[in-house]
């Protein structure tokens, strides 16, 4: 199963419409745009998703309608993450996993728990959860790193504990958990301007921003790291550089769905606390976009 969470998966914004309410009908114009341009797997609800602004009923609209029109194109993954451990649990339990490939969760936030919690926490969501598990591990946003060691005893110990999606940045601790891990386990890059990196010390793919955009681009990137053609995945990487970079410099996804918008696929509009992006950001993506 771990396999099929391999190259490039996109994590998927979720459209409003000008009222707030989800646009039913801008989101399945992005989930045949990513899978056009070669998406390996999908990912609903994470935080380019603005899952936490969502309701319960909102989350179940936004899962039902990607299962529906993917089609079984592509795998899914579907976020689920807290840092209520007993309440993550009983969610997980009462899930309908029908069209579910695996889920993301994410590493336990505000509360800040030892590695030892940490441990506890995933060995607890791996034992209730019937489809594989990506842990997410993004400090920046949580203010608790997993580490390199509690990931490898994480996989080692669950079976359905298959990924990591790594977004701390930190190369060393990275690599560390691919020179230790099963050999089935597999290192994603939580971050689109890192991915090059780890995919060359031996990561296996990416869970991306950029390719709610860009599918076709990053993907060739992300395939030609695979197959060590790094030539060619180095072309790309620069050639996408800059435009990543701006995507997150208001934050995200309010950078992603001002692209979106210029392209054509959904309205820039996102849930407070986010904003959307500024004019002058705008104006800035476009013309990258125009390099691009």
């Amino acid at each position: 199963m771990a396999d099929i969470f391999t190259g490039t998966g996109v994590a998927l914004v979720t459209p409003f419409n000008a009222d707030k309410s989800i646009d039913q009908d801008s989101l399945r114009k992005v989930i045949d745009h990513v899978i056009a341009g070669g998406v390996d797997f999908l990912v609903a609800l994470g935080t380019t998703g603005e899952s936490v602004t969502l309701t319960a009923n909102e989350k179940k609209e936004v899962v039902d309608i990607i299962i529906s029109h993917t089609r079984s194109r592509v795998p899914i993954v579907m976020g689920m993450g807290s840092n209520f451990t007993a309440g993550i649990v009983e969610a997980i339990r009462n899930t309908d996993f029908t069209g579910i490939s695996g889920i993301l969760s994410v590493a336990p936030y505000y509360n800040r728990p030892s590695q030892q919690g940490l441990y506890e926490h995933f060995s607890a969501i791996a034992g209730a959860c019937p489809v594989p598990v990506i842990v997410y591990n993004v400090p920046g946003r949580t203010s608790s790193n997993i580490s390199a060691e509690t990931i490898v005893k994480l996989a080692k110990d669950h079976a359905n504990i298959v990924a990591v999606k790594e977004a701390s940045g930190n190369f060393l601790q990275i690599m560390q958990i691919i020179r230790n891990k099963p050999k089935d386990f597999k290192v994603l890059s939580g971050d689109d301007t890192l991915t090059l990196p780890i995919l060359s010390m031996g990561g296996a793919g990416v869970i991306s921003v950029i390719a709610n955009s860009h599918p076709g681009e990053f993907s060739e990137m992300v395939h030609a790291a695979l197959k060590k053609d790094l030539t060619e995945a180095r072309e790309l990487h620069y050639r996408l550089l800059d435009y990543i970079g701006a995507l997150f410099e208001e934050g995200s996804p309010s950078g992603i769905k001002a692209a979106l918008q210029i392209m054509g696929l959904c309205s820039d509009e996102v849930r407070l606390p986010l904003i959307s992006a500024s004019d002058g950001l705008k104006s800035r993506l476009s013309r990258l976009m125009k390099a691009i």
